[in-house]
């Protein structure tokens, strides 16, 4: 009897194979490699060299500050009509002087032809050079806008410094910047006063306003962290400020360093010159020496800026020993309020520039700001449609300010009247202009939606209770 070897069957499927469709991600992914714009391009900067670009006296000297300025570099790329926005709005509306580095500019409309219309639907213009167009006509304050919307220099314990957390203070060293920004929280103090806003000013010398922050945080050991800002860090002479880093190092309870500079985008070159690079690395060497975390915190609001000079200037200050580099943007509509903006930007960020997505944000409540600013609403939903395509440590959370309160994730609301704009938050902590209120931690606090934003009900509410 012989047998049968056993033959090998392959299952068949029952049914010929159908194509399923996908319905594919809501953001898809592409890496972008930083690229630095053709600076050229611009009739007033044909003839500049990559060794002038790259200096930063070359680039300080060359900041746009004027309506003429801006001609002799632009040439005729763009028209009259917007040469005639722009003087309305500095006539009238703006709370910022201009005052935009070549850098900057280098990013506008960087990769397609520079026309009118495409300067004026750019969104580092938009909140770098903005025009009267741009501003709302119905609404172009809210009634509760104010020029110190944070109440910072309500809280100053020292002229410039701002005592608003426990544990943690804000050190304004100057009250200029190498750039200005429309949408400046620090309108009040930061600039040259406008039409619109005539400006507070620093009256102490400033190594009397340094001496004066040394005191205080010497006698109030509870503080320990300080961010050193202004106006920006960047126009601090450096032999001063690595004087005054220096000093808080040597308190040892000073814990936590950070220094704001959005020229780390807006002037790069600063942050390369070969004597910042070398004073820093001496400060992150006794910072580490001395177990204090040191970082630099920089602005960046839309994934245009960000170029290989910015990736590069990042890096550097990594490379002599600064902890983190990490960004805080700030939400605007036109600019940056949507989903894929975000996520573009916080990609470019943290894969491309080496710069950690920390906060966005949402724009305060200052004077001529309402087309900047989004709905709580809104933040919340850009909150929950960017979770899940960054690393955790890179996705940033979105955060309200609210006067008194401070930094809330924008889900902390207790409760939010959607048809009037308003939200209410509480708060665990005390600032210092609060000491004797018995009630501060049990009151809640207010924060106002931009009325055109609201439902037509809400908008009529606003309407009959504006001179309230």
């Amino acid at each position: 009897m012989t047998q049968t070897q056993p033959v090998e069957t392959i299952p068949q499927p029952r049914h010929a194979p159908v194509a399923v469709p996908t319905a594919g991600q809501p953001y898809e992914y592409r890496r972008s490699p930083l690229v630095e714009p053709d600076w050229t391009r611009f009739p007033g900067w044909r003839h500049v060299t990559r060794e002038q670009w790259e200096n930063a006296q070359w680039q300080r000297v060359n900041c746009v500050k004027n309506i003429k300025q801006l001609r002799t570099v632009l040439g005729d790329l763009v028209d009259e009509t917007f040469y005639a926005d722009l003087e309305a709005d500095q006539k009238a509306l703006a709370t910022m002087s201009m005052l935009v580095p070549p850098q900057m500019m280098n990013t506008m409309v960087p990769f397609a032809p520079m026309t009118t219309e495409a300067f004026l639907a750019d969104p580092i213009r938009r909140y770098m050079i903005p025009v009267a167009s741009d501003r709302r006509t119905d609404w172009p304050s809210h009634p509760y806008a104010s020029r110190d919307s944070l109440h910072e220099h309500d809280m100053w314990v020292a002229e410039g410094l701002t005592h608003r957390y426990p544990t943690k203070v804000l050190a304004e060293l100057l009250s200029t910047c190498p750039q200005y920004c429309g949408h400046c929280t620090r309108m009040d103090l930061v600039g040259n006063s406008t039409p619109a806003v005539d400006k507070l000013k620093l009256t102490l010398k400033p190594v009397d306003r340094y001496d004066a922050h040394i005191s205080y945080l010497k006698a109030h050991p509870g503080v320990r962290d300080v961010v050193v800002s202004g106006g920006d860090v960047a126009n601090v002479p450096w032999k001063n400020l690595e004087s005054y880093l220096m000093r808080l190092l040597e308190l040892e309870t000073v814990r936590d360093i950070r220094l704001a500079t959005k020229a780390l985008m807006g002037l790069p070159q600063h942050w390369l010159q070969p004597d910042v690079v070398e004073g820093l690395e001496r400060v992150a060497r006794t910072a580490s020496q001395r177990g204090v975390n040191l970082a630099i915190h920089t602005h960046v609001n839309h994934a245009q800026s960000l170029t290989p000079l910015v990736a590069k200037a990042a890096q550097t200050a990594l490379d002599v020993g600064v902890r983190d580099v990490r960004n805080q943007g700030v939400l605007m509509r036109g600019v940056n309020a949507t989903t894929p903006d975000l996520l573009d930007l916080c990609f470019a960020l943290q894969g491309e520039a080496g710069i950690l997505p920390y906060y966005f944000y949402m724009c305060d409540m200052i004077p001529n700001a309402e087309h900047w600013r989004v709905p709580v609403w809104h933040a919340q939903q850009l909150q929950h449609d960017i979770m899940g395509y960054l690393p955790g440590y890179a996705t940033p959370r979105i955060v309200c300010d609210v006067p008194f309160v401070g930094k809330r994730w924008v889900h902390m609301l207790t409760e939010y009247d959607r048809e009037r704009g308003i939200s209410y938050w509480t708060k665990n902590y005390r600032t210092s202009i609060e000491t004797a209120d018995l009630e501060a931690l049990n009151k809640r606090y207010a924060y106002y939606d931009p009325i055109d934003t609201l439902p037509e009900s809400g908008q009529q509410w606003w309407h009959a209770h504006r001179n309230d």
